[in-house]
């Protein structure tokens, strides 16, 4: 009863958990800027439309993994503090973005 609980919150944790989709083709990032909310846990949807598998790199965010040709792979950044953080394609350098994180707007 105790692990039910814990797994059916967790499932609800990450349904609650915003996805950005990034998608590599020709050997670079559409979009090549995403903006995510400081404080904020997200889940990046790369999808490597190209045939050659891709890295999706960031120093920044301390990620780095391959994304096979043609396939998906999600990455969980975050929570991040408001600020600047690049990412870059390492098979293919000149393929650069950026995650952009902005403070919440108060009201």
């Amino acid at each position: 009863l105790v692990l039910a609980a814990l797994m059916t919150a967790s499932t609800a944790a990450l349904a609650k958990t915003p996805q950005v989709n990034l998608q590599i083709k020709n050997h670079a990032f559409i979009p090549a800027e995403v903006k995510v909310l400081a404080g904020t846990r997200v889940k990046l949807l790369i999808h490597n439309a190209d045939t050659t598998p891709a890295e999706f790199e960031s120093y920044d965010l301390s990620r780095e993994v391959v994304v096979p040709g043609g396939g998906d792979v999600v990455v969980f950044i975050g929570p991040l503090d408001p600020g600047h953080y690049g990412f870059f394609n390492d098979f293919y350098p000149s393929a650069t973005g950026r995650v952009i994180v902005t403070a919440p707007v108060s009201r």
